[in-house]
């Protein structure tokens, strides 16, 4: 047996072949998972831009929501939300969810704030791909956010930033906001997934089969390196300067199929003790919209809290 491969590894690389063979029919991840750039989605106060990206070398695409008070108030700056889609890619969404801050934003419920919809590919897990062929995590984090506060007047410090994202997007809103706590401020977790130690086996909304192949594209096939790159694992690294300064929630249905990784990852938190708000929605199932109409004003409380009332000048 080669130095490098011992038991453990072979007998995991094996079952890994046999599931790829025995569920060859079932979808999965494929090539056309690394789309940077999605079609444009039409919606009001809604625009789709692009830029270009050294990391991906590529270009690459977002949407942004912008308030009316944007271009009435020209010497405001305003705060921003990153939106981060579950798996799928999330375009459909796009004008519900703009829509939503539109209405909480003219009513005075929510802060204006500029909402960026990011591309997260279908499947991209806002994480940089172990092969290295999508460096999802660095395109977002080192090139889009300066490119956002480049070309729009934003509060442009931590402070003025939250990630926000649903299921996949949930999952990458912890990651991110965990393993870089100096660039965003406020962190909303929403039936966030995969947020389990180990992706291995039938995983919440993913058959066998799927939970595989994520594996095997993104991480490489390696349990170790999505381990490392987990919430779970980043939350433990960084668990000071997360409870110091980083403004923390969670939401899940309890209907959802990821309450109880949810369940577990809040009670995580609490060992580690990373101050947190921990909201279950009784009835509700994996469904982001339903998620937020339940979650009312208290969706925008976490807003008003996490951005204040800024007067938008540096």
């Amino acid at each position: 047996m080669p130095p490098m491969l011992n038991r453990v590894t072979v007998i995991g690389l094996v079952a890994i072949a046999l599931h790829l063979v025995a569920h060859a029919a079932e979808p999965g991840p494929t090539a056309t998972d690394k789309v940077w750039v999605t079609p444009e989605i039409k919606a009001p106060g809604v625009s789709f831009h692009t830029f270009e990206s050294r990391a991906a070398k590529a270009t690459v695409s977002y949407h942004v929501y912008t308030p009316a008070a944007y271009h009435r108030e020209s010497d405001r700056r305003f705060p921003v939300v990153y939106w981060l889609h579950g798996s799928g890619g999330g375009l459909p969404g796009i004008p519900k969810v703009a829509a939503l801050f539109a209405t909480a934003i003219e009513a005075g419920t929510a802060p204006p704030c500029l909402v960026v919809f990011v591309n997260g590919m279908p499947h991209g897990m806002y994480v940089d791909w172990k092969d290295g062929s999508a460096p999802v995590e660095t395109v977002i984090v080192r090139e889009l956010v300066p490119h956002i506060d480049t070309a729009y007047r934003t509060i442009a410090t931590r402070e003025g930033r939250l990630l926000d994202g649903y299921s996949m997007g949930g999952y990458g809103a912890a990651r991110l906001g965990f393993k870089y706590p100096d660039v965003f401020r406020a962190v909303s977790i929403l039936g966030g997934g995969p947020l389990q130690a180990e992706l291995l086996g039938d995983a919440p909304r993913a058959n066998r089969r799927r939970a595989i192949e994520v594996l095997t594209r993104v991480y490489g096939g390696d349990q170790e390196y999505f381990r490392s790159v987990s919430p779970r694992v980043l939350a433990e690294q960084h668990a000071d300067a997360i409870a110091r300064g980083s403004l923390v929630r969670m939401v899940c249905g309890d209907r959802d199929e990821t309450f109880a990784n949810n369940q577990d990852f809040h009670e995580h938190l609490e060992r580690l003790k990373i101050p947190h708000t921990w909201t279950v929605l009784a009835g509700v199932g994996h469904d982001p919209l339903r998620t937020l109409e339940v979650l009312g004003d208290s969706n925008w409380a976490f807003y008003r809290r996490a951005f204040g009332e800024p007067s938008g000048t540096r």
